[in-house]
């Protein structure tokens, strides 16, 4: 299934040094024809970093989406009842949101999204980046990989010489991934060659 007319909603949590080609995928998702829906996590709306302030990747994400942004739980949970989106990424999602996510825990817009929309059976899909994939995190990617409508755009050490336990999704299959989640299919093999 193709995502075209699709309301697609985004939830960034803070690996901050993958915002910009997570921009990048969002431009070719509304290339494809879909509706973009951005949500925030509280660190992602007020951490800057050497990467660039936060108010500015909010408003070039909210400018190229022309949708506002779901920036608090409150307006987050409504996202579920109202059955508002068709599919939901996290990208990037952190080993913290991911850790969070595994046990249940709803503290920030992006996980009160998340919940809403696993109660109605539609598609998860995680990026993953942390620096603890095959470290403390290890459990919870292995329990997450177990749920149903859950799914994870492949992903790699990025610098297995520097950072053994670190991990990232490969940018190029977020379309893959989405499109292959919507048809209840995890686009495989999950774990792919390191990124160079």
């Amino acid at each position: 299934m193709t995502i075209k007319g699709l309301n697609v909603g985004v939830a960034l949590t803070g690996s901050f040094c993958t915002f910009d080609a997570v921009i990048e995928q969002i431009k070719q998702i509304k290339a494809e024809g879909a509706n973009v829906i951005p949500i925030f996590s509280f660190n992602s709306q007020h951490i800057n970093s050497r990467f660039g302030k936060a108010s500015d990747f909010m408003k070039t994400i909210t400018e190229l989406t022309g949708n506002d942004p779901i920036l608090t739980i409150e307006d987050a949970e409504p996202l579920g009842p109202k059955n508002k989106i068709d599919i939901l990424i996290i990208a990037p999602c952190t080993g913290n949101s991911l850790a969070k996510l595994a046990n249940g825990i709803t503290d920030t817009p992006v996980l009160m999204a998340a919940k809403g929309h696993i109660r109605n059976g539609k598609p998860l899909v995680i990026f993953l980046s942390t620096n603890d994939a095959l470290g403390i995190n290890l459990k919870n990617v292995g329990s997450l990989m177990n749920l149903k409508y859950l799914y994870f755009v492949p992903f790699g050490q990025d610098s297995y010489q520097n950072k053994p336990t670190s991990m990232v999704s490969h940018i190029d299959l977020v379309i893959p991934t989405l499109e292959n989640a919507l048809d209840g299919v995890q686009i495989q093999p999950i774990i792919r060659s390191p990124k160079q």
